[in-house]
């Protein structure tokens, strides 16, 4: 059956009540590739809500970079992944951010109502858990995915399939777009500032933020600014750099000035130790600049992480953290073990939310004092041509958002 794209924004059913079949991006495991080739518009059944499951009318999603990894099937094949965990489906609808409303509720579920304008975080687990016990992180459990990438039916569709705990209030003065753009990044960038006991980001602390323009780097960012620190982004040119003291940096470094990125000559080549510290060196006097003062960032935000870890460990503070969610530049990294024993340094992994972290997130974004960043609004028809930009870095600054449910970009505030 061919779909009409300029009908997604209306289904025939009233809330409560699921249609047969959706209109979805789905990917599928010929398809692997080149994310303008890997995902296509099929018709879907809507799949039923179970026991604790939420059926959500999707108005906007958002475009995160999982979904290209989803569409090229590495460096997880999800769709083999999950097979192997007993899933029937052999295809993929991604999506792992959401602004929408709740159609059709599950058994047990009383957090939220049919109608309600919600958003949808990415933390996703088995309840039963032995780590979702109460005063237990479950994102630490054996059962921690992520929505729309370790799970089925995300937010490429007209229906998305999710948990009730996952569900979270629209902020009533964002429109629908702006609402389904800073989730996933925002209550990432929350957990890797606040989740870690230790080093939890603090007044007055130096915070270096790799790709200051990007997702996770202009939610960490204000993130940072809340809490009183000195964000330094670092950023591709100078009007990304602007953008990013809009957003509260105090400063930004250029990395096209540096030219010592991956990883460093081996330690028993001298020479090449010393020309790599020489640049390593200057990246870290940029930053003294930015700051104003001889200081060295005491927690670091990574994600492009073969490129930049040798870097990050080296200027990030004695006793500071460098805390990565990601390795959009490959995972292959490097660390100098003399400079990261000797100066006590930490190297932390952080992955996804838990609730109580995406719920204070959100709390924010409701307040008012986080942008949700609102880049690029695109049309339900554009979801693989978006995913290819993102891949190709041709998007601009912010969040990429793609309209389902919402007729325009301007729908949905109601406060």
């Amino acid at each position: 059956m061919a779909i009409d794209l300029q009908q997604v924004s209306a289904v025939d059913v009233e809330p409560g009540e699921l249609p047969k079949t959706m209109a979805a991006w789905v990917i599928r495991e010929e398809r692997f590739g080149e994310p303008k080739d890997a995902f296509q518009i099929e018709e879907i059944d809507v799949p039923e809500p179970g026991a604790f499951e939420v059926i959500v009318r999707v108005m906007a999603a958002g475009v995160n970079y999982n979904n290209v990894w989803a569409a090229r099937g590495v460096p997880v094949n999800v769709i083999a992944d999950r097979q192997r965990q007993g899933e029937p489906y052999d295809f993929h609808i991604g999506g792992s951010d959401a602004s929408g409303i709740v159609w059709a509720v599950g058994d047990g579920v009383d957090s939220v109502a049919v109608g309600d304008h919600v958003v949808v975080h990415h933390g996703y687990w088995d309840p039963a858990d032995p780590q979702a016990a109460p005063g237990r992180d479950p994102m630490l459990g054996a059962s921690a995915r992520i929505w729309g990438y370790n799970t089925n039916f995300g937010s490429f569709a007209q229906f998305a399939l999710a948990q009730a705990h996952q569900l979270l209030p629209k902020a009533a003065q964002l429109t629908w777009a702006q609402a389904a753009a800073p989730t996933l990044v925002g209550t990432t960038a929350y957990r890797m500032l606040h989740g870690w006991a230790g080093h939890t980001v603090e007044r007055n602390d130096v915070v270096l933020v790799w790709g200051g323009a990007g997702g996770v780097g202009g939610q960490a960012i204000q993130l940072a600014r809340e809490a009183g620190a000195l964000p330094v982004a670092v950023v591709s040119d100078a009007a990304k750099g602007a953008y990013c003291e809009k957003l509260g940096a105090v400063g930004w470094i250029d990395r096209g000035d540096f030219d010592h990125w991956g990883q460093p000559p081996h330690w028993t080549d001298a020479a090449g130790q010393k020309q790599w510290s020489a640049s390593a060196r200057a990246f870290g006097k940029a930053i003294w600049d930015a700051v104003g003062a001889k200081r060295n960032p005491r927690i670091v935000i990574e994600h492009p992480g073969e490129d930049t870890i040798p870097t990050s460990c080296f200027v990030c503070d004695a006793g500071g953290m460098v805390v990565i969610c990601a390795g959009t530049t490959g995972y292959s990294a490097a660390v100098d073990l003399r400079h990261h024993w000797v100066k006590q340094k930490r190297l932390q992994g952080s992955h996804g939310t838990n609730d109580s972290q995406a719920i204070a997130y959100n709390e924010l974004v409701r307040a008012g004092r986080i942008d949700p960043c609102l880049g690029e609004v695109r049309s339900f028809a554009e979801v693989g041509a978006a995913h290819q930009d993102m891949n190709e870095g041709k998007l601009a600054p912010g969040n990429t958002v793609v309209l389902v449910g919402a007729a325009t970009a301007d729908d949905g505030v109601t406060g």
